[in-house]
């Protein structure tokens, strides 16, 4: 089943061609017209009590091509680290667990602006792209406006020193080389849209 994930924080709204019955979802809502849709996404933003949504619709791409109108669009790139240690790099900022990453420059291509914004804020140079991951998605305000993140995310890898002096001019406050079975002890400290990336990149 083609589907779509957008984070609003630690809640979500799932986009999909048919209803999702593998999770437990709040709502359930078949996609009709445009007014409904983003009358829908105004609700979900403003109720927190709402944990998340399932839109679904034959035509998935259109679905997801309306969806996205609703928001300003941005785009980042980001780096998951592994060193051969089997230990990977993690930040953290703003009292939350992370991983670097950063938004798109104009004209950058995405793998460019991963490895460029791990060097900025971990120190590291010499990594280089293993592949690429799923991308995420996540909402946010500013200003008034809101905001559609796409965040293409790449497996790095790492052979030089684990160097975890943090990047306070990045407002980044530690940095860390974590074993995956030390993974489940950050799961409270996390977005559930970073957990999500680890889960299908090393806890498989």
């Amino acid at each position: 089943m083609n589907m779509f994930k957008v984070h609003f924080e630690n809640r979500f709204i799932v986009l999909s061609s048919e209803p999702d019955r593998l999770q437990k979802y709040g709502l359930f809502h078949k996609f009709n017209d445009t007014s409904e849709l983003y009358k829908l996404i105004s609700d979900f933003q403003s109720d927190k009590n709402i944990q998340c949504i399932n839109i679904y619709g034959p035509d998935i791409k259109h679905l997801w091509r309306i969806f996205r109108i609703y928001f300003n669009e941005v785009e980042a790139a980001g780096g998951l680290v592994r060193h051969p240690s089997s230990r990977y790099l993690f930040i953290e900022k703003k009292g939350r667990l992370d991983l670097p990453k950063g938004h798109m420059e104009p004209g950058e291509e995405a793998e460019a602006c991963a490895l460029r914004e791990v060097s900025e804020e971990c120190g590291i140079k010499g990594h280089y792209i293993v592949r690429q991951i799923s991308p995420s998605y996540h909402t946010y305000l500013w200003e008034g406006i809101s905001y559609l993140k796409k965040t293409n995310w790449f497996l790095m890898g790492y052979d030089g020193e684990m160097i975890t002096e943090p990047q306070e001019e990045e407002g980044i406050t530690k940095v860390e080389w974590l074993l995956p079975d030390e993974l489940n002890r950050i799961k409270s400290n996390a977005w559930l849209s970073l957990m999500e990336v680890i889960n299908s990149s090393i806890l498989k």
